[in-house]
Formats: C-alpha cells, structure tokens, sequence
C-alpha cells in the first residue's frame, strides 16, 4: 500500500485499532459490519486506515480502498465503490470476473472491465438491479476469506454512492464483508446531506461509529520522534509544537517539517494555503468579519466584534452565520462570542493581513476597550488591552499596559503570562520617551526580597518611587523561575548583573547573583556554588537585611544538597536570626527548613530534625508564600519517604501537588513533587497508581527541571515490568540529566544501574557500578538510598561467588562495601532492617549465610510495612531453608515472597521466587501444605530441561574450563564439547560461556560446588 503519511511511525490510536480489529473479527465469523470513521481534517483518518488495512492484509483478509472525489456531489455517481472494484479487479483477476459471472451486464456500469452495460432502460427497477448484483458479488468473493472494502473521504460522496453503500450495509447477512468509511466531521454543517445519512446507519446493529479526537502531549511527543528520528524529541519543542498544533497531527507533522527547515516561528506555505482555502471561499463581507475577529484574539465577544465594526447589526450576524456555517468560527459554549475552529486558522488569517491593516484593527480593538472596559471580562481586561496596544504598535501605550496586565497576572499566580507581559515591557523599554517612563508606569510590584529602585530610600527622593529598568528585570527573574521558564530566568538575571554596580548596590548585586545560583542548581549546572561565594562576599559586612539573610540560608540550603557540615548549621542559624532581626518571615521559615534538613543530616536526628521541618511548614502556611510552603512539603513528605513512613509521603507529595496546581507553581515544583509520589507509591507497592501519576504529570505537558528524578522513576516502573530495554533507555537519560552529580540523584541512579546490570547478566558491570558510588562523598544522611545500594550490588557479588572472572578484586569490593556501610547512621526501622539485610548479604557472598541470620533480617523488616524489601529477604531465607534441606520452611518463606512481589508488581523478583521454587520442587501455591514434604528434590537443571551430559558440561563451564578441558574430564572430543556448550546456551537464552556460567552460579544450580576450581 501505498504510505502518504509524513510520519514513520504509527501513534496512538489504540482503542480504534482494537475496535476496528474486533469489526473485522466479526465479519471473519460471517456476520458483515460496518464502521464510520469521523474526524476533523488532519486528525488521522487516512493514517489510522492505512494502519489498519495493511494489517488486515497481512491477515489474510482482502482489501480494497476507493476515494469520494470532491466533485462528487456534481457527478461522477458510484466513484468510490467503481474505484475499489477496479482494484479488486487488478489484485484478483479471474476470481473477480468468475463472482461476476452472470451479473455483467450490470455491473459493467461500475465496473467497465465486465464488458458492455445490458440494455435496460435506466430506471429505478435497473437501479435495483445494479444494487441487488453488487451485493451478490461482494457476498460470493467474501464467501471464503474475508473481504474490507473502505471508502474515503464520505462528506464529499454523491447520492448514488451512500444509496449503495446503505443498501449493501443492510442487505450483507452472510457474507465476510467489512466496510469502512471516513468522514470529516467539521465538513458536516446542518443541512449537509452525509447527516441523515449517518444518523440512519448508526441505528443498525452491525454499525459502529468512531469518532477521532486529537493528539494529546504524549502522542505528539511519540509523532515528533518519530519525524525528527529522536528517540526522545526536545521536550520545549514538543510543548511548543502540541499547544500550536492543538494535537491535530497532520499540524504536527507541518510545524515539525517548519521547525525542521529552520523556520520554527512561522507556519509553511503550504500549511497557510490549506488553513485559508475555507476563508476564501465566503463572500466579502464575511471574510472582513473573520480578518477582524482573528485580531480579537483567541475568542472574541459579539458585542465588541460589534463594537470595533461599526456594521449594521443584520449584516453582520448574516457573516458571522457564514462563518459559522463553513465551520471557521464557532460560537463559544455560553453563546456571548465566537472562537475559531482551530487557533491556527485564525494565525494563518492573521499572518495573511497587510502590516498596516493589522494595525489599525487593534487600535479599534483597544481604542473600543478603552471606551467601554465591560466589553470584556474584568480578568482579561488587562492582558487584552496590553495585546492590542502592542500590535497596534503604540509603545507609549503598550508599555504602561503590558506592566499593568504583568501586575494582574502576578496576582492571579499566571507566572508564565506575568513572564510574557514583563518581557515585552523590556523590548519597549528603549522605544519610548523619557516622559513616558517618568509619568505614565505604574511602580515597582514586586519580587521576593529584592530592594527596587537605583536610588537612597533613606533620603527624601522623588525618583525613588519610578520603577527601574533593573526592577522590571527582577520581576522578570522570579516570575520565570515561577513558571519553570529557568533558563529564560538565567538570561534576565545576567542580564540585571550587567546592569547593577556592585560597589554601588551590593545588595542589589547580591539578590541576582543568588537568584542565578537558584537557577543554576535546578538546571543542574555548575557555577551555583560560586555565585553563593560571591554574593557572601557581598553583604557579608553589611547592615543586616533580608537579602543578606536569604544569602546566608540559600548557602547552608546549597550545602545540604552535597557535604553539609556543623559549619552549614551555623549559616542558617546565623540567617534565622537576621531574618528575624528585619522582619522578613518568608525568607526565616525558608531558614528553618533548611536547619531542619540539616539537623536530619549532620547530627542524625531525625525526630528533631522533622519537627523543625515540621514547624516550618505550618508557619509557611500561616505566612501565606506558596512557594516556601511547597518546598517545605516537598522536603518533608522526601524526609518522611526515607525514614520509611511512605503513606505520609505520599499524603504530603498529594497536598503539595494540589497545591502547586491551585497556585500557578506546577510548573516549577511539579516535577519533583511528582517523583516523590511516585518512589512513595512504589514504596508502598502500589505500582500501577505510581504508571498512573507519573502518565498524568507527562500528559500536562508541564516540562522543568528533575528530568533525571522521573526518568529514574520511569526507569525503575520499566524494571518492575521486567523491561529490561526501556529501563536502560531511561537510566542514560536520567544520568545524562544529573550532571551536577548530587547525592540524592546519584546514588538512586547508581542502584538503578546495579540491578540493570544484574538481571542483564553482567556482574563485572555492577560491580563497577557500585565502585563508582562508593567513589563519592557525602552519603552521610541519604542511609534511605545507600543501604538498599549496597545491599544488593554485594547480593550480586554472592550471586556470582564462584564465577571465575569475578573472582579478582572481589575480597577489595566486599572490604569497601563495609568499610563505607560503618560510615552509615541507621536512623530509623527501615535503616536498621537494610542493615541486617547487608549483613547477611555479606555473609551470603563469603557462603556464611544461615537461616537464622535471614530470620533476623525479616524479623527487622516487618514493622517497615514495605512489600520490599522485605519480599528479597523471603526470598533470600528461603533459599538458605532450601540449602538447609528444610523444605516446608522454605516453601512457606517463598509464597509470602512471591504474593509480596506480585503485589509491589515486581515480575523480575517473582522470577526469581518461582525458578527457586521450581528447582527445589516446591508448589508455592497457596493452601498448600504437604507438595514441599513430598516432592522429591529436583537435579540441578531440571527447570531447562538440560540431560544429566549437559548438567555435567555446565557444571565445568561454570568453573571456566575450556572445551578442550570438558572433554579430557568427560572423555569426549572437543567438537562432542562445543556441541554440548552451545545447547546449553540456547536452552538456557544466554549469549555466551561467561552469562551461562554467571546464571550457574546466580540460580546456584551447584550449590556444593561453588568454590573456584580449574586445572
């Protein structure tokens, strides 16, 4: 088949492929259906049928497409099914003339191939006739094997087409026919013929309706990767091109081709002509309403359409009815104006206006405003002033206007518009008079601590109170580190740098050079630590203020995130006292916080510390600052997650999300919120909640920093599944992410890598893993993250003990993984039940493990609550039960493993639960009591159905030997050897002699002979 579609891959449309697969199941069992596709232009109709016909081919059916032509309606009766049988004739030939046989003469009016027409006169009864035979030829060529005929473009079809189509809809009972149409659905205005249509078919039981929706993020972003072939598409170009395209793909498919030519702003030639060819086909005078309205903006009032026109009344309502009729504008839900059907529409007719036009529509549009504010909404009178002024091109007023809808938005938590109105308030800066900026600008507004104007507020000056270009610039820093624009907040604050003289301003100074450092450390930059260095240097001798208390905590804050010492809890005792000293409440709760945080990591106190963090939270609440209280509950539900209390983890990551949504800051601490849920809910084992919030956040489109906190979290669900391949895709993003390096990523990303590298067989790679980890400092107060790392990278070392490669070095691996587990403070149960699962692992890797030391470890995991670890803890005393010989204590250690594992939903461990159980003969199923007495021990192997020869060979590949060595032990040749080796290796679905010998000794299918071993 032939493939018009820009984009390589087929997205989404899963439920219609599963309904359409369905239709055509039923019409396989002889029952004939039919579906109709509707949706608007562009939204995927031809894709999904190409999609779905070239998989029905590939099933056996036989296919067949005719297109509705656009003339249809004017002539050209039966175009599309005279189409699809001309095809059908070219693809079965004699078959399709053999189903013909005896009906020719009527169907060479479809189909000429068939020979002359007969000589019936041209009435109704021959009409019949026509009808009656075609569906006798789709029944006899549906008789053995399944027949789809589908029909394209329906909302241009001719009478005569859905006459026929209707009567074979009705009339096919027994055949293996399925039809498919499409339509689009925006074409459908009241009085168009296909409705009635449409309406009457929907009724019939064998007809289904399918109705397209567009894109949303995730599919657009999927499309795009697709396009551009990115694996993973710039997440900013994907939030542009979807809010653009409205996820309509073949808009997708043009922006992306735009973006890809270099031409990213604007829209292609060809995109342009199509959106205007609606547009061009009404009179006059409705196509001067639509050029009006598009300058409205994205929905525009009746009565100030009316205002701004000036029009008789009648007149104007009769375009607005064409527009609406030929679906370019279309009333708004609550009937008070108009919207057009798709925003690019309205930018191409925007895009199509001549400069000065546009123009003078503004000016009407703010001119008209100005006259009559009620015209609009009192929430969007602001920001709608401001863009009219602007695109009138009237700086004087633009300016004061757009600071003005800045304020408004500020107010209302919208930081990415308060963000756009600033910047547009710094393009106009230069283009006005010095009158304009002395009389007509509203005062500073606000942005955090940062002290406004360039002049002495203790002497008596006027100029005091005009607000500065570096004070729009400050504005501008907090509103995008608000909104998540972080490096647009970067620029700014360099840019403010530029202008302030730090030995005339030092505070001033001070406040954006630790604003870059905020934004430097939530990009994962370097450069924050120095930028904290030298606005220290700055006020360090200064008269108290609330900046020199906001540096001094943002440094003890920056210090908590690496190697935080006694030192750091004196920098932000030291900013709680300044900060009270002056007043400023935010930036002291802010303090407190971050002394609460210290308290946890430096002394180990955990209680105290969460009671600081604690008390924190609740004055940032009496105190009002969204922003401070969400860091607090994002630091606490991060606190409350490590020291093994996950349910009010994911209480507090809830609240914070609820309220970071309510104020404006999803885009600025969602991302993290989100990951704090996430690892909480995997905590807790509930794993498909966990897909569930992380798919929800992904679908706001909220992009940010944190990247390699959810693409570890995205990284660890893939590891639950047992997707081995995706997981690693999302561990090389997330450590490509993490480039500052920071304790709390790295170790979580570290252990991420060990278990990737352990399941994929590869020992030496763990091992080399966890080399690095313990390379870094500063694990002290991450015990959370550090144990359950250790833990299990020395769970593969014992995995692997005996394995000969991984012999050398390993004793040095073990002595640094003890050396740095004596470093740890264990602070809390969940802490000390890791650390007795480290002992035993230890013991375990030297073969010192006991059933009684696993006991313990259970016996300390239990109050945790937590499925895991608890269930590798079964799992590993199970195994030490099983070596012991005790087989009902196993099999009652590994069913409470595997029902734990199927609860958290982790099919990797479950795996491993089972193949132990299954090599020991144990039935884990529940109830059951006496299969684990009764079973007699399986041999070593059983479970891959090696033979007793191929049990012997693996056993000495395991110890290293050559082939040549098997053979002399087992007196065979070399070539019987390399016979036997490679059936082991398929049986067993490994790539080579070192994964086999590593999954020996991983299973212990010789457990007796595990020590090191060669000639």
């Amino acid at each position: 088949m032939q493939q018009i579609s820009v984009s390589p891959v087929f997205v989404g449309r899963g439920s219609e492929i599963t309904e359409l697969t369905d239709a055509l199941r039923r019409a396989g069992a002889g029952s004939p259906q039919a579906v109709l596709i509707g949706g608007e232009a562009g939204v995927g109709k031809t894709r999904l049928l190409e999609e779905f016909l070239q998989r029905a081919a590939d099933g056996g059916a036989v296919i067949s497409l005719g297109s509705c032509l656009e003339v249809g309606a004017e002539g050209l009766p039966y175009a599309p099914l005279a189409a699809a049988l001309r095809r059908l004739h070219r693809s079965l030939g004699a078959e399709l003339e053999a189903a013909a046989a005896g009906s020719e003469g009527h169907l060479s009016r479809l189909l000429s191939e068939l020979g002359e027409a007969d000589g019936e006169p041209n009435d109704e009864y021959s009409r019949a006739q026509l009808f009656e035979h075609t569906a006798r030829l789709f029944e006899r060529l549906g008789a053995e094997r399944t027949l789809v005929l589908a029909v394209e473009d329906l909302h241009w079809s001719d009478r005569s087409t859905r006459e026929l189509l209707a009567f074979l809809v009705r009339t096919l009972h027994r055949s293996r026919v399925l039809l498919v149409a499409t339509y689009r659905s925006d074409d459908l205005h009241r009085r168009h013929p296909l409705r009635p249509f449409l309406a009457e078919l929907e009724r019939l039981r064998t007809v289904q309706r399918l109705e397209l929706e567009r894109f949303d993020r995730r599919e657009v972003a999927a499309q795009l990767a697709g396009i551009l072939g990115t694996a993973t598409p710039d997440r900013q170009l994907v939030d542009r091109i979807h809010r653009r395209s409205e996820g309509n793909p073949f808009f997708v498919e043009e922006l992306a081709t735009a973006f890809d030519d270099g031409c990213g702003a604007g829209l292609t030639d060809s995109l342009r002509d199509i959106l205007l060819v609606r547009v061009e086909g009404l009179d006059e005078d409705a196509q001067r309403v639509v050029r009006i309205a598009a300058e409205g903006g994205s929905h525009v009032e009746h009565a100030l359409l009316a205002a701004v026109l000036a029009d008789d009344e009648e007149a104007l309502i009769e375009a607005l009815r064409s527009a609406v009729g030929a679906n370019i504008l279309r009333p708004d839900t609550e009937g008070e104006g108009y919207r057009f059907r798709h925003a690019l529409v309205r930018e191409a007719v925007s895009d199509d206006l001549l400069p000065g036009e546009r123009h003078r529509i503004n000016r009407k549009f703010a001119l008209a405003v100005e006259a009559r504010p009620q015209l609009v909404p009192a929430d969007a009178l602001p920001a709608r002033l401001a863009n009219y002024w602007y695109h009138a091109h009237d700086p004087a007023r633009a300016l004061p206007t757009a600071l003005d809808a800045a304020r408004a938005a500020r107010r209302r938590n919208a930081f990415a518009e308060q963000l756009g109105m600033l910047e547009r308030a710094l393009e106009l800066w230069d283009m006005v008079t010095e009158e304009v900026l002395a009389h007509t600008l509203r005062p500073y507004d606000w942005a955090e601590t940062y002290p406004p104007g360039s002049c002495d507020h203790s002497a008596a000056d006027e100029e005091c109170d005009r607000i500065q270009l570096e004070d729009v610039l400050a504005e501008a820093v907090v509103a995008a580190r608000r909104c998540g624009d972080r490096e647009r907040g970067l620029s700014l604050a360099k840019r403010g740098l530029r202008l302030v003289d730090e030995t005339v301003h030092p505070v001033r100074a001070a406040w954006f050079r630790i604003n870059r450092a905020r934004i430097l450390g939530s990009l994962r930059r370097s450069g924050d630590e120095e930028e904290i260095a030298h606005a220290l240097r700055l006020v360090e001798h200064l008269p108290p203020s609330a900046v020199q208390a906001e540096v001094l905590g943002l440094g003890a804050g920056s210090a908590m995130l690496k190697k935080p010492g006694p030192e750091h809890l004196e920098l932000a005792e030291r900013a709680i006292r300044i900060a009270e000293q002056v007043g400023a409440h935010a930036v002291e709760v802010h303090a407190r916080m971050t002394l609460g945080g210290l308290r946890y990591d430096v002394h180990g106190d955990a209680e105290g510390g969460l009671a600081e963090l604690a008390g924190a939270v609740e004055r940032a609440r009496r105190l009002g600052v969204p922003d401070v209280l969400l860091r607090g509950i994002n630091n606490l539900a991060s606190m409350q997650r490590g020291l093994g209390r996950s349910e009010d983890a994911v209480r507090l990551a809830r609240e914070g999300l609820e309220f970071a949504d309510g104020n404006g800051l999803l885009r600025n601490i969602g991302a993290i919120l989100t990951g704090n849920l996430v690892e909480a809910l995997i905590d807790l084992g509930r794993v498909r909640e966990a897909a569930e919030v992380l798919d929800a956040f992904e679908l706001g489109s909220l992009s940010g920093s944190h990247a390699e906190f959810l693409d570890r979290m995205r990284g660890e669900l893939a590891l639950l599944e047992g997707d081995l391949a995706t997981a690693a895709t999302m561990l090389a993003q997330a450590r490509a992410a993490n480039r500052v390096g920071q304790v709390q990523h790295s170790v979580p990303i570290s252990r991420l890598a060990v278990r990737l590298a352990a399941l994929g067989g590869r020992p030496l790679e763990a091992r080399a893993e966890l080399l690095a980890a313990l390379a870094e400092d500063g694990r002290l107060g991450y015990e959370s993250d550090v144990y359950p790392l250790l833990a299990e990278a020395v769970g593969v070392e014992a995995d692997s003990r005996g394995l000969p490669e991984a012999e050398e070095g390993r004793a040095a691996v073990l002595a640094a993984v003890a050396a740095a587990a004596a470093e740890l403070r264990p602070r809390a149960p969940l802490h000390h039940g890791w650390a007795r699962l480290l002992e035993a692992e230890l013991a375990r890797a030297e073969g010192a493990d006991t059933p009684g030391k696993w006991a313990a470890v259970i016996e300390a995991l239990r109050p945790t609550g937590l499925p895991y670890p608890l269930a590798l803890a079964l799992l590993r005393a199970g195994e030490a039960e099983v070596q012991a010989g005790r087989r009902e204590a196993a099999a009652e250690l590994l069913r409470e493993a595997a029902e734990l594992a199927t609860v958290r939903g982790d099919r990797m461990l479950a795996a491993q639960i089972a193949s132990l159980a299954e090599r020991a003969g144990l039935n884990l199923a529940p109830g059951d009591r006496t299969a684990a007495k009764e079973a007699p021990a399986p041999l070593a192997g059983d479970s891959f159905n090696l033979t007793p020869r191929e049990r012997d060979v693996l056993r000495l590949l395991a110890r290293g030997w050559t082939n040549r060595q098997i053979a002399e032990e087992l007196y065979i040749s070399p070539k019987t050897a390399s016979v036997h080796v490679s059936n082991i290796l398929g049986k067993l679905a490994v790539g080579g002699r070192g994964e086999a010998a590593a999954l020996a000794h991983r299973l212990r299918l010789f457990p007796d002979d595990l020590a090191p071993s060669g000639r």
